[in-house]
């Protein structure tokens, strides 16, 4: 989200700190670990057109005369409380700001002043005192600084950060439109800004030992980000949202050999690089399993209490908030655990990966393996590592009492089944645990059936697992892509678009869009997907006519319906296509009309399609005369031209110094060979401007990369090469399925 018009004239001056892990010692002379707390004392000296801000509230301000005779003022800040070197931090800026006091917490959002004058930040306000008034309650811990500063960062690569009392973000992470009614925008504002308050405890009042621990930051800041953001936005399905933007993308990511556990030893950590490549979303992740869930029902919060009354001020590693939890198990008889919570939990945070739970229904069998690709010729079988995993389940509908394996292997006469079809077993209800199932085939097969019958017999999170699941045990070598596919037979009577997003990303992916038009796939798969898909489309295509402020509070059609529509477009739903020209129709009468921006991308594409050379040159023009909001929409939709004439000239003008950089040539060709029809026509042009394009390119490869990336670039290319040997054989075992059982 652009927030800003682009003007020449103007250009923004600013300083904004970013110290985290290790550029205080770039700042000041300092001992630079998180356990090395200290008092800071901070002045700076600044020009008198600009305001200074820092941690503390400031105490003094005054003005001095350089040599020259130029007149600076200084500001003076407050001594600090007792806090570690990497949340020191300082703005000087030209913003202005909104306020409001919250239990004697001076809150300010400062933002560029047009911004502020316009309202962008007044959402922010609105939120950030009530969710510190919430944490507050919640862990029983005043916050201990007399104001908090929120600053939106026109350029911040970190994203945000929580300095203590001077929280700084990206504006996108901070500002809220008061023309964007959608609660999607809303969501990401008060998740992020939740998260940055959950670090004022869980990070600056309590910092881990050192950055091996870095989860304790993270891991906590996120878990109570979701609680924070529930409170301030009570209709957001945010346990939902949890699933979906946290979980599963770290269920996709963290699976290979390679990946780290989410704690080491501090010997495994050495360097400045390697410690910035631990902020990553692995750290992020919560162990957030049933038990840990049993334990905050029972505690009410009580270890977290007493986690950080013990080390306020001062510095913990995880076995300091293991032996709180272990306190509160054995200060109660409701939960009993198999093992002491250090060795439970050690079993997590101390081992590579996530494990693969293989459930035999025969003989009520659960065993369990790291979870590896065995389709990747480095892959080895020499990892042994096993969890202790907690086991929620259902049977037949009813939820079962939480069961523990805490071995390999381990037989549960619970789990054996019957010889009735009804009969079926669902491990991980709600993805309360962070591992896969790999069901057998008896169980597969009795799961399609019931989902066929009465999906809504399995909890929409659980579908979402249960799809991803089997699709992910089919890319990696566990299961065949047949038993993935069985699953997706019942999606007529599927209405959550989250899940359709989830199987649509698996047998539609954007990058393969090409390639499948190429193979005898793309008849079958129109066929199974569209009669599929007909009843979920016409909803929402319907409320896009007729009422699209009904999707205001639809935080996941904002999210997934631009996938939805592109499919429903791309397999040739005329509907689809109709709608779109009817909408870029609109717009070329009316150019203050907008696009409802949930779906822009697909009808500026299809418009495109549809059209001829006027729609075409009308994508152009505003091409030409839009902000960056668009740039990239307007971008993608010239390469939808179906006219090859059109692509062909598209393509030059990507060749043009006057009208595109450089840097826009190899988007501009990717985007029409992405294309069905502009596969042939790019081939052509570069064939034909080789030369030429092939100078560009190896000034990028040279310029760009360096000798150790030019390996890795090379090894990519290889392995590219023999993933479409793996691609055309997936897709031949997709068509052969799809041809019997297309008409179901």
């Amino acid at each position: 989200l652009s927030l800003r018009e682009p003007n020449v004239s103007d250009i923004l001056m600013l300083i904004a700190s970013q110290l985290e892990p290790t550029y205080a010692r770039t700042v000041y002379p300092c001992f630079d670990e998180p356990a090395m707390k200290a008092t800071f004392n901070i002045r700076i000296v600044h020009d008198p057109s600009y305001v200074a801000l820092s941690n503390m509230p400031v105490i003094d301000v005054s003005e001095m005369k350089d040599e020259n005779g130029s007149l600076w003022t200084i500001t003076t800040f407050n001594t600090s409380l007792k806090m570690s070197t990497y949340i020191t931090a300082f703005v000087i800026c030209d913003f202005d700001y909104v306020t409001r006091t919250e239990r004697g917490n001076e809150i300010r959002i400062w933002a560029r002043k047009e911004a502020v004058k316009n309202g962008y930040v007044d959402y922010a306000l609105n939120i950030t005192g009530p969710i510190f008034s919430f944490l507050e309650d919640l862990l029983n811990i005043s916050y201990p600084l007399p104001k908090t500063d929120l600053v939106a960062l026109p350029d911040f690569e970190a994203g945000a950060m929580e300095n203590w009392g001077l929280i700084t973000f990206q504006e996108s992470s901070l500002m809220y439109l008061p023309s964007d009614r959608l609660t999607g925008r809303k969501a990401m504002i008060a998740i992020t800004a939740s998260h940055e308050i959950g670090h004022q405890w869980f990070g600056n009042l309590v910092t881990m030992n050192w950055w091996n621990d870095l989860w304790l930051n993270e891991g906590l800041a996120s878990y109570f980000e979701y609680l924070g953001a529930t409170f301030v936005e009570p209709k957001l399905s945010l346990d939902k949202i949890f699933y979906d933007h946290v979980v599963q993308p770290i269920l996709r990511k963290d699976n290979e050999i390679g990946v780290r556990s989410l704690s080491a030893s501090e010997d495994e950590i050495k360097g400045s690089l390697f410690l910035a490549s631990l902020f990553d979303n692995i750290t992020r992740l919560e162990q957030n399993s049933e038990y840990d869930n049993t334990l905050l029902y029972y505690s009410g919060f009580w270890f977290f209490i007493s986690y950080l009354k013990t080390f306020s001020f001062s510095n913990a590693n995880q076995d300091d908030l293991w032996t709180h939890i272990q306190m509160v198990v054995d200060a109660q008889d409701e939960v009993q655990l198999p093992a002491s919570v250090k060795k439970i939990m050690d079993s997590w945070t101390c081992q590579n990966g996530f494990p693969v739970l293989t459930l035999n229904l025969s003989t009520g069998t659960i065993s369990q393996e790291q979870f590896l690709n065995k389709k990747n010729e480095n892959s080895t079988d020499s990892y042994n590592n096993t969890w202790i995993v907690p086991i929620s389940w259902m049977r037949n509908g009813s939820s079962q009492p939480l069961l523990w394996l805490d071995k390999s292997s381990k037989m549960f006469p619970e789990m054996q089944v019957s010889e009735s079809e009804y009969d079926w077993i669902l491990l991980n209800v709600n993805l309360s645990g962070y591992y896969r199932v790999n069901y057998d085939q008896l169980n597969l097969k009795r799961l399609a059936r019931l989902l066929e019958n009465d999906p809504k017999a399995i909890p929409a999170v659980s579908r979402l697992q249960l799809i991803s699941d089997v699709f992910a045990l089919t890319q990696f070598g566990y299961t065949q892509i047949e038993s993935a596919l069985e699953l997706t037979k019942y999606l007529a009577r599927e209405d959550e678009i989250s899940i359709w997003n989830m199987v649509l990303l698996n047998l539609v992916p954007d990058n393969l869009e090409s390639t499948l038009k190429n193979y005898e796939v793309y008849p079958l798969l129109k066929k199974y997907l569209l009669k599929r898909m007909l009843p979920i489309y016409h909803y929402y295509a319907g409320l896009i006519r007729q009422n699209v402020d009904a999707l205001e509070d639809d935080y996941f059609a904002q999210v997934y319906l631009e996938k939805l529509f592109a499919t429903a477009c791309w397999l040739g739903l005329q509907d689809c296509l109709d709608l779109s020209s009817e909408l870029y129709a609109k717009w070329m009468d009316s150019p203050e009309y907008n696009i409802p921006s949930l779906i822009e991308r697909t009808i500026c594409c299809y418009g495109v399609a549809m059209g001829s050379d006027k729609e075409w040159n009308f994508a152009w023009e505003m091409y030409n005369k839009t902000n960056s909001t668009e740039e990239d929409i307007l971008l993608y939709a010239l390469s939808c031209a179906r006219e090859s004439w059109l692509l062909y000239r598209y393509l030059q003008y990507g060749l043009s110094d006057t009208l595109f950089s450089s840097n826009y040539t190899s988007d501009i060709i990717l985007h029409v060979v992405a294309k069905d029809i502009g596969q042939r026509i790019a081939w052509e042009f570069v064939t034909e401007n080789w030369p030429l394009l092939s100078s560009l390119l190896q000034v990028f490869y040279n310029m760009t990369l360096e000798e150790d990336e030019r390996v890795a670039t090379a090894v990519l290319l290889k392995s590219a090469k023999f993933e479409n040997i793996k691609r055309r054989e997936h897709l031949t075992k997709i068509a052969d399925w799809l041809q019997k059982n297309v008409d179901d």
